[in-house]
């Protein structure tokens, strides 16, 4: 990935295997710093795959914490500075690199909201010997993968996605940015288990009932609401509100190209349908089942 601060010109990655992931210079250039990150009690770690309705949940936390007490931040800083994205580097004016562990580092607030698309095995290691809380939300495969190519069109610094169709196998194969998808909530479902300060989520139960939702997260926050406070956080995090939302809507930063997609695109269940052929829809559910083994784990393609 290079960059001229004057042209503001970025060249698109390219994937390599790191560690058994498919990953880009971009998120593994600061590992060791990454890796070394020092987690207190308090962090709460914002986890999900790509597309997986991260802004939604940081934008949700960052309100029910800072939305009474600093309701300034929400006009005034970008979500990005609000919650850091932990292992992200990106080109600065200065010739020099913007660090997601840097950002993370010097917030100021209590608790510091930051997040990560890594796969399990990759967060780093203060996050549970901290015993953190962790918020995972998991989005179905098929409207993963057309939000994710809509992103990969627009985001200038991921691999090209080239045509739909062989963006559709390589999706099923895990060759995107992060890894498999099915790795990713599969393991993730599978340290639920083992790790309790794990809530996950489902991103068509939120699309489906954002109130039952964040009541449920409250609790596993051990937070309480007022009736006002739970009608303004609504609000604020309804799809198309965020959507205009300048400090939420990522149009604050140069390397989205918003000519070829916005970054917040529909937010919808079932778009999938706009994309899958038949063929495709067959070949993806058999492959599917190959993979998702689970029987606890399930996720829905529509609502």
């Amino acid at each position: 990935m290079s960059f001229d601060p004057k042209k503001m010109e970025f060249s698109r990655g390219e994937l390599f295997d790191f560690h058994g992931v498919a990953m880009v210079e971009q998120f593994t250039k600061n590992w060791e710093k990454v890796q070394n990150f020092q987690a207190r009690p308090d962090d709460i770690l914002i986890a999900t795959y790509p597309k997986a309705g991260t802004t939604w949940v940081s934008l949700i936390l960052d309100l029910l914490y800072f939305g009474q007490t600093s309701p300034e931040r929400q006009t005034s800083i970008p979500i990005h500075k609000r919650v850091p994205f932990l292992e992200s580097t990106l080109p600065s004016n200065d010739a020099g690199l913007h660090l997601g562990t840097d950002v993370a580092e010097n917030l100021t607030t209590s608790p510091r909201l930051i997040k990560t698309h890594y796969p399990v095995q990759f967060v780093p290691k203060s996050f549970w010997e901290q015993n953190c809380k962790i918020v995972y939300m998991a989005r179905n495969a098929k409207d993963s993968m057309v939000s994710f190519f809509h992103f990969d069109r627009m985001m200038m610094t991921q691999p090209d996605p080239g045509d739909w169709n062989s963006y559709f196998h390589r999706f099923m194969e895990g060759q995107m940015v992060f890894g498999s998808w099915y790795d990713h909530v599969n393991n993730w479902w599978k340290k639920k288990q083992t790790y309790s300060n794990i809530h996950y989520m489902f991103y068509e139960d939120m699309i489906e009932d954002t109130g039952r939702e964040i009541d449920k997260l409250c609790s596993f926050l051990c937070l309480s609401l007022s009736a006002e406070e739970r009608k303004q956080i609504l609000y604020g995090v309804q799809f198309d509100n965020m959507k205009r939302n300048k400090m939420a809507n990522y149009s604050t930063l140069p390397i989205m190209d918003f000519k070829i997609s916005p970054f917040m695109r529909k937010g919808k269940v079932g778009d999938w349908r706009n994309h899958f052929t038949v063929a495709q829809n067959e070949e993806f559910d058999e492959d599917y089942k190959k993979k998702m083994k689970d029987p606890t784990l399930e996720l829905r393609t529509e609502i």
